[in-house]
């Protein structure tokens, strides 16, 4: 049986009457203050944060968001249940949220599908009180199997056995940008070698103004064009991890099983000159 990953703005609502849910608010705090999710945490860090999958960088990762996890309160029985606006604003932040929360090892995490925008659409309670928590101690425990690190795409990059997919923008893929931050961002503009591209957009359609996910059916056949398939051994990268988490939770939704999130993605690869880019100019 899948995992449940996406909930509705009524499931989640359903959830919160029982004081086992926690819902997290990746949005800046000023969004926050101004108005969230009756009862939401705000937790921007999952968004910012710019990981290395270094052994020491890992390291990193997971001390500061134990920190930050522990003094949200969240408890192995809670389920965490993370939003942005909508799966287009924040770069799929959301699906980072839930991405990083699985994989430390918190089980019960999900997203919330179409966002803040999705859940005042429905009238549900929003509201700019800031939410009391109870700290606790948040143990870590990395699932490895979600994540590629910067060693093992480096070793994957002459194994036809591993697909690895570029997921930004058209033009980070060009090599006209280094990044969402600006051009000039990142040393270097181009491509990780071998890679095919998909721009995450096109796992998205809009259902009046709010985005959602396509179904797994179209998932399936929108890969399939681009010759990946769903017992595929697949390597998602964007710029910081948060389209490739996007891209990550549609093609779970969609049946594919071997599916890794290289964390790092491109802020991290282009940052050492030693490790090998395509840099073409496409276009």
């Amino acid at each position: 049986m899948k995992d449940k990953i996406l909930y509705t703005p009524g499931e989640a609502m359903e959830l919160m009457k029982t004081d086992k849910v926690v819902l997290i608010d990746i949005r800046d705090s000023d969004d926050y203050a101004e108005s969230h999710i009756q009862g939401a945490v705000n937790l921007p860090d999952i968004f910012y944060y710019l990981a290395e999958t270094t052994p020491e960088g890992l390291e990193k990762l997971h001390e500061h968001f134990r920190q930050q996890l522990s003094a949200i309160g969240l408890t192995p029985d809670t389920t965490a249940i993370v939003y942005e606006d909508a799966y287009d604003s924040r770069y799929g932040g959301s699906c980072r949220g839930y991405w990083l929360l699985r994989y430390l090892g918190h089980a019960r995490t999900g997203v919330l599908d179409g966002g803040f925008s999705a859940w005042l659409e429905e009238g549900l309670p929003a509201d700019a009180e800031p939410v009391p928590t109870t700290p606790v101690d948040f143990a870590i425990d990395p699932q490895p199997e979600m994540l590629a690190t910067r060693d093992e795409v480096l070793n994957c990059l002459d194994k036809p056995d591993v697909k690895l997919l570029d997921i930004r923008d058209r033009v980070e893929w060009d090599a006209k940008s280094s990044s969402p931050y600006g051009v000039d961002f990142a040393p270097r503009k181009g491509r990780l070698p071998g890679a095919r591209w998909m721009e995450w957009y096109s796992f998205l359609e809009r259902d009046g103004q709010i985005p959602y996910f396509k179904s797994p059916e179209k998932i399936r056949a929108l890969c399939a064009e681009y010759g990946l398939y769903p017992e595929d051994n697949i390597i998602i990268y964007c710029f910081k991890g948060a389209r490739a988490s996007n891209t990550y939770v549609a093609l779970k939704e969609a049946g594919f099983q071997k599916v890794r999130n290289y964390f790092g993605s491109w802020n991290e690869w282009s940052r050492d000159p030693q490790l090998p880019a395509n840099e073409e100019v496409f276009g």
